[in-house]
């Protein structure tokens, strides 16, 4: 089936993300807290890994 799509045409372009996903994004708090959970979950998963 051929997309019947034209170039710069609205179905192109990504989404506007909301003000809460940019506010998330910029608050280096929560960038810091995301940051400690993935090294956590690394961690845990390597602990797991050489196991054995």
């Amino acid at each position: 089936m051929v997309d019947n799509r034209k170039p710069y045409e609205q179905a192109f372009f990504a989404s506007k993300p909301l003000w809460y996903t940019k506010f998330l994004r910029t608050f280096l708090l929560w960038q810091l807290v995301k940051f400690i959970i993935i090294n956590i979950k690394m961690t845990l998963m390597l602990l797991r890994s050489h196991r054995g």
